[in-house]
């Protein structure tokens, strides 16, 4: 794929605004800009094909995000998430996600449980690929199913909110040693006890899956550092 047209804007119904925003977004989870990469206004302006004033308007609701962060006589740059960040992030996250899991084992429908199902397999196909990007995206879809079925509007909005991170996050803790085979394991565990109706076991099974990607990405922005 040419990189210089992957991130082209092209003319669909979206508002521009939003379309500038979801490809930068797309292309600093894809890793085509990395923490610390400095964001060049007149430069994507040009890949883009947009104003400046789209531009700046995408990065105010990426830095609203905390995937920018504005640095005085710098300019915008890719955020780099600091441990205690992150920290905060994975707590946030293991206490909507444990909810959300037990609520969806409680409250789905038959329907939402095999759709449930089928983007855990999904899931494992994208895994055994090894493709980061592709585990995102299958990632995505499975937690899509579960927020939906859930039945509490609540807990998703907030996670949404959080998402970009989240995924900026799981980058790094999938690049763990081993990090792969455990998360798969771990997710089927979590659809093991949904199918089950066993709301308890749910919340636990999630709990301890986001503390061990906690775990792993902690460890290595240690070792980073």
């Amino acid at each position: 794929m040419d990189k210089d047209n992957d991130l082209k804007i092209a003319a669909v119904a979206a508002p521009l605004r939003l379309q500038v925003v979801q490809a930068l977004r797309k292309a600093i989870l894809q890793g085509r800009f990395v923490p610390g990469d400095r964001l060049v206004e007149k430069e994507l302006c040009e890949l883009m094909g947009v104003s400046r004033t789209s531009i700046r308007e995408a990065f105010r609701q990426l830095e609203s995000e905390g995937i920018i962060d504005n640095i005085p006589n710098r300019g915008p740059v890719v955020a780099t998430l600091s441990r205690a960040q992150a920290k905060e992030a994975y707590e946030v996250r293991q206490a909507l996600e444990a909810l959300a899991a037990k609520l969806f084992a409680l409250n789905a429908t038959e329907n939402q449980v095999e759709e449930l199902g089928k983007a855990t397999e999904t899931l494992a196909l994208a895994y055994r690929s090894g493709d980061v990007n592709e585990i995102l995206s299958a990632k995505d879809v499975f937690y899509g199913v579960l927020y939906s079925g859930c039945g509490n509007a609540v807990a998703p909005q907030m996670l949404t909110i959080l998402n970009t991170r989240i995924n900026l996050l799981r980058r790094v803790s999938l690049s763990a040693p081993g990090r792969l085979e455990k998360s798969l394991r771990e997710m089927r565990r979590l659809m093991a006890v949904i199918r089950k109706r066993d709301g308890d076991a749910a919340w636990s099974a999630a709990s301890d899956h986001v503390q061990n990607a906690a775990g792993a990405a902690l460890a290595q922005i240690d070792k980073r550092a």
